[in-house]
């Protein structure tokens, strides 16, 4: 065969390697066919496999990279696990019952291998069953989960490891985007990188929240069951793992029977872990652990943060760690209180325009017994028994009538009930009714304001302002004649306590809460010494104090607050325009106030201290009667002065008979004579009683000492015109 044109033998020619020749085409084969292309050979999947493996390379390489940027900006190892919380602060009744729990309660850190060997278990099989076996994610987890939600149409399921949520609570935001979600996938990477499997989960388990303001498993174990992460039962090791699911809903605290079922399914998911045995689980489904209550009565809560305010001082700085604060608190008394103010306020708080009330009670020697700071904690935290300042009417008169015995007067002196004037203030009796000489007991249970006037005039508004400081008023106090219609504004807390020595005998009587405060662990930081009560009112004086409030309560303005088979005494107030009603007594045990009105200082529909205050006193301490101890007032006990009645002389069924007909309103405002004596509602410090006494007078009377003297004086002149008696002071002993 001759060669071709290139020289190339036909053989070797190029369409035989692959290429077709040029305007030419080849001879047919024999047969007829084409002739078959040579194969070529493949390289594709070696191809692939190179490229999968850089690929790999990179992902792995980009990984890294994330992993190492978010490590990069986390703390080290011994921050996070020496990170502690807020202490948690726990407050206690006088019988040991929880109160309230205030703080974080981040507990001590609590290793795996020293807590209960329930915990842990019972944690793993409700929420990471594989915990020990992945890499921070759990594929298989994941892949369950998102199968479960697709077949739901909802989230049903999370595929999070303990890992994740460690990394969500430590370094996270709560919210649920794709970029969150990626960086947790990323920082559980790094955990599992950096910490070994029990470090792991011990961050987790000291860390995440149980409800109740408790974060991490030492102080859920303290607050729920009072002991410590390593002692607990099966049981309570199932109802703590039961809580991370919803701490709030599920707390034991506040739904037992829901925190009851949540454990039912740990337990079974702890018998199916293989990690108890059926009869194991039978014996915890038994089990009833004791919850410490919290919260049992939510008008309590005032109280706390009351005291609460108070351990700074006490300890001499904020807690370092948990503490335990015991108080004078009595849970039983405080429900008491909290279901007198809200019946009377769901009877007749919107017809009568009362929008607040306020309640307080004390033993003899100041400890608070309950304290009610307003009609919903939830609604308002603005304690009104202890943060309002308001003026207390004449609730404040039994000081001015104290300063008169110890100035020459007896309860039977005679004074002068007629109008008064000074310069333009005409504080006068409700719509003008006077009854002339009246003796200083009949005048305080009728609540006679133009007495009043007079007893100030007399002793001096210096010496009554004096009087009510000494025995505990520590409100600033106006220095005028207006003060003895209660002019000048105090709490109810301290005019509470400033009633105890009348009901003591007349010891002092400073108001407390707290007992002790301890550490978690029984160390004392502070408790409560007193150098002892010392006297501050006379004992004849507390005891004729006692007479002529005992007289207000059978006889007077305040015979709604009257106790079948125990006696009482105590004094009404009514502020200016009915914007404020007050009632303070007491009995052989207890001192209790009550206040009512509106928090922007709007006026009431007529409501007098002789009402609603009265009606909610009376119906606390008939709540509380079957733990009051028997006997006559302590102060009649004691020292019963000659004439005045302990047992002998006046008795409820004399009083009674003098007091007339018994008021037949049902409306809560009084319409019989000795009530009405009490609406000096207009006469505080504007004076006029009725629109034609002239315009109200809105300041004090005078702020010149030496105008005020002369003004005292010239009306000293009057009385002495007209008679008066020349008195000196008194002997600190019994009357004659």
């Amino acid at each position: 065969m001759s060669p071709s044109h290139h020289g190339t033998p036909r053989g070797d020619a190029p369409w035989r390697q692959g290429a077709r020749p040029s305007g030419r085409r080849p001879p047919p084969r024999k047969g007829g066919g084409r002739p078959a292309p040579k194969r070529r050979r493949r390289r594709g999947g070696w191809g692939i496999f190179k490229f999968l493996v850089a690929s790999s390379a990179l992902g792995v390489l980009a990984l890294a990279m994330l992993v190492g940027y978010y490590a990069a900006g986390l703390p080290p190892t011994d921050q996070l696990f020496g990170v502690k919380g807020t202490p948690s602060i726990t407050v206690l009744d006088a019988n040991g019952a929880v109160i309230a729990t205030r703080g974080a309660g981040v507990g001590e850190l609590v290793p795996v291998s020293r807590m209960s060997p329930y915990l842990p278990r019972a944690v793993l099989a409700i929420e990471d069953r594989r915990f020990y076996e992945h890499f921070g994610l759990d594929v298989w987890g994941l892949t369950r989960a998102l199968f479960a939600n697709v077949e739901a149409g909802r989230v049903v399921q999370g595929g999070s490891t303990i890992t994740q949520q460690l990394a969500k609570n430590l370094f996270l935001t709560p919210e649920r985007t794709f970029e969150r979600k990626m960086e947790e996938a990323l920082l559980a990477i790094w955990l599992e990188m950096k910490y070994s499997k029990d470090e792991i989960l011990t961050l987790y388990l000291n860390r995440v929240y149980f409800g109740a303001g408790t974060y991490g498993v030492e102080a859920a174990s303290r607050r729920y069951f009072d002991k410590g992460a390593r002692d607990l039962t099966l049981k309570e090791s199932a109802i703590l793992a039961g809580l991370l699911k919803a701490p709030s809903r599920l707390a034991p605290t506040k739904d037992a029977e829901a925190a009851e079922e949540r454990a039912e399914i740990v337990l079974a998911a702890m018998e199916e872990a293989g990690f108890i045995t059926r009869a194991e689980r039978a014996r915890a489904n038994e089990a009833r652990p004791a919850v410490m209550a919290t919260r049992s009565s939510p008008g309590a809560e005032y109280f706390a943060d009351w005291v609460l305010e108070q351990v700074p001082g006490f300890i001499g700085g904020a807690p370092e760690g948990d503490i335990v604060v015991e108080t004078t608190l009595d849970l039983g008394l405080q429900r008491a209180a909290e279901i007198a103010v809200a019946q009377a306020l769901e009877a007749r708080g919107e017809k009568l325009r009362i929008g607040q009330a306020a309640f307080v009670a004390l033993s003899t020697e100041g400890a608070v017994r309950a304290m009610v700071g307003g009609r919903s904690y939830a609604e308002s935290q603005f304690n009104r028994a202890v943060q309002a300042q308001r003026p207390p009417g004449s609730s404040f008169k039994p000081f001015v009538f104290l300063a008169a015995l110890e100035a020459g007067y007896t309860p039977d002196s005679l004074v002068l009930d007629a109008p008064i004037k000074l310069k333009n203030w005409n504080p006068g009796n409700y719509k003008h009714k006077y009854e002339g000489e009246v003796t200083l007991t009949h005048a305080l249970s009728r609540s006679l304001n133009s007495v009043a006037i007079r007893l100030i005039v007399d002793v001096g508004p210096k010496t009554a302002a004096a009087v009510a400081k000494r025995l505990g008023v520590l409100s600033p106090l106006l220095a005028q004649p207006a003060l003895a219609l209660g002019a000048s504004e105090v709490n109810l807390l301290e005019l509470t306590s400033a009633y105890a020595p009348f009901a003591n005998g007349g010891l002092s009587a400073i108001p407390h809460g707290i007992v002790r405060i301890r550490t978690r662990q029984g160390r004392t930081l502070y408790e409560r010494q007193g150098s002892g009560p010392m006297e501050v009112i006379a004992p004849v004086f507390a005891a004729e104090m006692t007479y002529m409030m005992r007289e207000t309560v059978l006889a007077g303005t305040a015979k709604r607050a009257r106790l079948e088979g125990r006696d009482a005494a105590g004094k009404t107030g009514t502020g200016q325009a009915f914007r404020d009603a007050w009632f303070v007594g007491f009995t052989r045990d207890l001192v209790a106030g009550v206040w009512v009105g509106n928090d922007d200082n709007a006026a009431m529909k007529d409501v007098t201290g002789g009402s609603v205050p009265a009606e909610i006193w009376q119906a606390f301490m008939t709540a509380v009667a079957d733990r009051s101890a028997p006997g006559p007032l302590i102060a009649l006990e004691n020292a019963p002065p000659t004439g005045v009645a302990s047992g002998a002389g006046w008795t409820e069924d004399v009083a009674a008979a003098e007091s007339g007909p018994e008021d037949a309103s049902e409306a809560g405002i009084e319409t019989d004579e000795a009530e009405a004596h009490e609406a000096d509602v207009d006469v505080v410090i504007a004076g006029a009683a009725t629109p034609e006494d002239g315009p109200p007078m809105e300041v004090p009377l005078t702020e010149d000492q030496e105008e005020l003297d002369a003004l005292l004086d010239e009306i000293m002149r009057e009385d002495d015109a007209a008679g008066r008696e020349e008195r000196a002071p008194r002997a600190a002993e019994p009357a004659t």
